[in-house]
């Protein structure tokens, strides 16, 4: 067995597990309740939890929440296929949902809903729709490394001036994502040039926490991560990011991408009709402001809800025009395994 069929083997093993001894992500033992609407997520707990309970204190509809990480919850759903006790499904990252969806399971998300998010921040697919977005950003220290000196571009990266220069959570759904949205932009030469320069050049950290704070700490100048990280930690004790600033690389760049967290109803659910209102609640400006309320500091995304103060709105990010019906998780694991990196 190769390494790449390792890989995926151990992910499919890993979610086979979970759904043969029904455990939830942190091992406790998990029982669908017939009688409640079974949501999945890979969405912050806190938030998937937060929209729950005002969704069943407004409707009167009981809601159970799984808990689990992009993807071995999009495998894990695949795998159930039909027997999935799953009638919604919440993810972080698009790849996952574009993982379910790729596998025909996913039913067509009402009109209504749709109409709700403007159409540059829903996929062409039309079978789920964003709930929530994230920036990716690059975190730096001014200590080490001047605003002028900065990359134009995250595709600048892979130069030998910037090799041991900078640091990334590379095994992560967020990181991946990012991979994902430039392999949509930028096509697989140019994104696999650039994995085997990462595998080089780059530090890799456990996730976007620990990448910012090597770069706080000095480690070094620069770090690619999203930006809720940063403005929550600026919103608290700046333990992690008091020495940093960030850098929006905007101009459609692939460091401009926008991860679109998405939110979609399983064809196979008995209560799809409650799903639908679910997922109608979690995109009506009533429940994108319980996002906006939740601390999580991601963007709100539906028309007319406005996002945390703090952030710069949405639509100045200058985001490359990427389709997030077509990120391959799938693909981007491939290519990161052979470029060494996974």
């Amino acid at each position: 067995m190769n390494r790449r069929s390792f890989l995926t083997a151990v992910v499919l093993t890993g979610s086979l597990a979970l759904t043969a001894c029904g455990s939830s992500e942190d091992g406790e033992a998990y029982t669908p309740d017939p009688e409640a609407l079974q949501i999945y997520s890979s969405q912050h707990d806190n938030v998937t939890k937060a929209w729950a309970e005002a969704f069943t204190k407004k409707t009167g509809i009981k809601t159970q929440v799984r808990q689990g990480k992009d993807a071995s919850m999009g495998h894990q759903i695949v795998e159930e296929g039909d027997r999935s006790p799953a009638d919604v499904f919440l993810t972080e990252n698009s790849p996952a949902m574009t993982l379910v969806d790729s596998a025909g399971l996913l039913a067509p998300v009402d009109a209504a809903t749709l109409q709700a998010i403007p159409k540059d921040r829903r996929p062409s697919s039309q079978t789920w729709t964003a709930i929530a977005a994230r920036s990716t950003v690059l975190v730096y220290n001014p200590d080490k490394i001047s605003e002028d000196e900065l990359p134009t571009s995250l595709m600048d990266l892979q130069r030998p001036e910037w090799k041991d220069r900078w640091g990334c959570g590379a095994s992560g759904a967020d990181f991946q994502a990012i991979v994902a949205g430039m392999l949509a932009d930028q096509g697989e030469e140019k994104t696999t040039a650039w994995l085997e320069a990462l595998k080089d050049g780059a530090r890799i950290y456990q996730n976007n926490i620990a990448t910012m704070k090597a770069v706080n700490a000095g480690e070094v100048p620069v770090g690619v991560m999203y930006h809720y990280y940063w403005y929550r930690d600026q919103a608290g004790t700046k333990e992690g990011s008091g020495s940093t600033k960030l850098h929006y690389f905007k101009n459609e760049d692939p460091g401009a991408f926008v991860s679109l967290s998405g939110g979609g109803v399983l064809k196979s659910s008995d209560k799809a009709e409650q799903a639908q209102q679910f997922l109608a609640y979690v995109t009506s400006p009533e429940g994108q402001q319980v996002l906006v309320d939740s601390g999580s500091m991601e963007y709100a995304v539906a028309e007319g809800v406005d996002s945390d103060p703090a952030l710069p709105p949405l639509d100045s990010l200058e985001a490359p025009p990427v389709d997030p019906f077509g990120l391959s998780s799938e693909k981007v694991t491939e290519l990161m395994t052979d470029a060494g990196i996974l």
